[in-house]
């Protein structure tokens, strides 16, 4: 057995493509050997900005000898095809075998491969690795650039690191040959390192500074940042995208921390933070009794004999960020929002939907009609004051500098206009729910902002037909329904969602969102399939309801008698609703039992659902359960007498009626 190791040395990759490069060296590397005949066990991945390195441990000295086979041309074929099959498969003529497959006798040829040494292996296939290597973006250098075939790599690669154990594997791309010379830390170490064999690897490394491992640089920056912090009486706040990321800026990773000027304190902490993060990778503190502090933690890549020095040139290069930021807020502020509103005429918000002042406008009055409809209990003035406002922020410098701020911004920018709270909040916080994990606004007049946003915006390009498709959804419409069903089922809001096509997609939407809290999705099949349901709150409470009863003994057994009852009218033709018996006869006392039970459940079921008691609905159901399993214990359904079989049939489709007052069990799974 044999440990490989190749590195890849190469200009600065960028940090976001370093995660998607290992998976893809892992699996490049994989197929390769796959392809010979050889699974490699675990590998060690590892990635710094200037390298991608795999280790691969206890692989065979040599592949297995196989033996294959071909299926050729049948006996008495012309002598042009039966030679051309020797070419292909690389035997003589007089090598094949004849035998017989399905009557007839037909040529085989049997090539028997002999194992190769891994060192060959790998050698073939470190070059094809390289050349079907996929990044995002690659580029071509040199003069062989000029060549259309020329490598093609995400920076120029300049080396490559291959080892058997101590062993080079010779190879060659692009006029890089293969080698066991590599480069430590570019400012520590800027030397050759020559790698004497697989293990010495990271230990070479490290002595050169350069920590190989990325989540063991990850653990250090994670860890020290925090000690940074503490140790000035502060609180980190996390952040592991920035942590990920700095790993992947730096090779011998040293967490600072810095002070910056507390007149910035002045400007919002999330412009702080964002700044900080990105356009420096800063990290920011809290202080112990809240609030952000006048102070980062930078992530050197070096080992500083001063690290002041390292801390005040980058105090410099983040207070000239900061100092732009606080122009943007104070630019910002002379203008009142209405005035910035104004602006938004000018941009379009769909070619078909005009600019977004037309959404605004749409936006403003469907938000007054949902509190003057009662269905949001808030002031229609506050709601239309602050939809028109709510997109007001899309136009200021702060928002252009930091897209991720909209909304955030308009919030402070009401409330130092001496806006109502209201009004601030609802403009701050009416893109909530953005995500699945976000919180769900329940003050009045942002909840009538955010789902008179997200109704308008899906309602609009329903109407001009463009839905999403698979995977496509440009305008993210998935998102705006599943806000608005959360809006409607967290606040409890009672109204009707949609209608037609756009009730279907809802459908879809909270399947998806209920599946994550546990809800079968065919329940909410059986509850829609019953038509005329678009009022979620009502909606939910009957799945929630249906969810229960069918995990009860009672539920089950009732679901397999629908069944069966169900199954036995289709294939008598019983199928439609409202069903009765075309003779009258004496019933048996089986018979008499579920007419009975029926009577009784079935105006208590309707009742119960009529006043959106479902848990009630369902005990009236259950009384159901007895008399239908004595029925199939006890009465032939399909008696010879063609009367008392027809009662029979009708009587199981009143049985099936009653069950659809509450939900179509077809629909249930089980």
């Amino acid at each position: 057995m044999a440990d490989f190791l190749l590195e890849l040395l190469c200009e600065e990759i960028p940090a976001r493509m370093q995660a998607g490069a290992r998976a893809e060296l892992e699996r490049l590397f994989r197929r390769a050997l796959e392809a010979a005949g050889v699974v490699p066990g675990d590998l060690a991945v590892w990635s710094t900005p200037r390298r991608l390195a795999l280790i691969a441990r206890a692989l065979p000295l040599a592949t297995e000898a196989v033996r294959e086979e071909a299926k050729g041309p049948p006996e008495g074929a012309p002598d042009a095809a039966i030679e051309g099959f020797c070419r292909k498969q690389g035997v003589a003529r007089d090598a094949l075998e004849l035998r017989e497959v399905k009557g007839r006798k037909t040529w085989f040829a049997v090539i028997d491969r002999p194992g190769l040494p891994i060192a060959a292996v790998l050698a073939e296939a470190i070059p094809a690795i390289i050349r079907d290597f996929s990044w995002p973006k690659s580029m071509r250098w040199g003069a062989a650039s000029l060549k259309p075939d020329s490598l093609r790599w995400v920076r120029p690669l300049s080396g490559i690191v291959a080892l058997l154990d101590d062993e080079v594997v010779p190879c060659e791309v692009g006029g890089i040959v293969a080698g066991r010379t590599t480069l430590g830390h570019r400012f520590h170490a800027p030397g050759p390192i020559t790698i004497a064999r697989v293990g010495d690897y990271p230990a070479a490394l490290r002595a050169a500074h350069v920590i190989v491992d990325h989540e063991e640089r990850q653990s250090l920056i994670r860890e020290g940042a925090r000690a940074a912090a503490a140790a000035a009486g502060l609180t980190l706040v996390e952040d592991e995208g920035l942590v990920v990321e700095n790993a992947g800026l730096t090779e011998w990773p040293v967490p600072l921390l810095g002070r910056f000027d507390p007149a910035f304190l002045e400007v919002p902490g999330e412009v702080i933070q964002l700044t900080a993060r990105v356009n420096q990778k800063y990290f920011v503190c809290e202080r112990p009794e809240g609030g952000l502090a006048d102070a980062f933690v930078c992530v050197a890549n070096i080992a500083a004999r001063d690290p002041a020095v390292v801390v005040d040139g980058n105090r410099k290069v983040l207070a000239a960020r900061l100092s732009d930021a606080r122009f943007f807020w104070e630019q910002d502020q002379k203008t009142p929002l209405a005035e910035h509103a104004r602006k938004l005429s000018r941009i379009t918000f769909h070619e078909k939907l005009g600019t977004l002042a037309d959404k605004v406008e749409r936006v403003a009055k469907l938000a007054r009609w949902l509190c003057e409809e009662g269905i949001v209990k808030a002031d229609p003035d506050l709601a239309e004051q602050a939809a028109r406002l709510a997109k007001a922020d899309l136009v200021t410098e702060m928002v252009g500098e930091f897209p991720e701020l909209q909304g955030l911004m308009g919030g402070y920018y009401a409330a130092k206009e001496g806006l109502p709270a209201e009004v601030a909040a609802a403009i701050r916080d009416h893109y909530k729910p953005v995500g699945q994990g976000d919180e769900v606004p329940t003050a009045a007049v942002t909840v009538a902002v955010s789902l008179a946003d997200k109704l308008d915006t899906l309602k609009s390009f329903f109407a001009i037909d463009e839905k999403p498709t698979g995977s496509k959804d440009p305008f993210a419409l998935r998102r705006a329904a599943l806000g608005i069903i959360r809006l409607i089922t967290e606040n409890g809001l009672r109204m009707s969602v949609a209608e037609g096509e756009l009730l279907d997609f809802f459908a879809d939407r909270l399947k998806v969102q209920q599946r994550e809290a546990g809800v079968r999705h065919d329940l909410i099949d059986a509850v829609f399939a019953l038509g005329g349901e678009d009022d979620l709150v009502r909606l939910l409470a009957r799945v929630h309801a249906l969810q229960d009863f069918i995990a009860t003994e009672d539920g089950a057994n009732l679901l397999a008698g629908y069944k069966r009852a169900a199954n036995i009218l289709k294939k008598e033709g019983f199928e439609a609703e409202g069903a009765e018996a075309a003779v009258a006869y004496t019933p048996e006392p089986a018979e008499q039992a579920l007419i009975d039970a029926l009577a009784v459940a079935t105006p208590r079921a309707e009742a119960a659902v009529a006043a959106e008691r479902f848990t009630e609905a369902m005990a009236a159901l259950a009384t159901l359960r007895a008399p239908i399993d004595r029925f199939f214990d006890e009465v032939t359904v399909n008696d010879p007498d063609a009367s008392k079989r027809a009662a029979r049939l009708a009587l199981l489709a009143r049985f099936r009626d009653a069950v659809h007052r509450v939900a179509d069990f077809s629909r249930i799974e089980g």
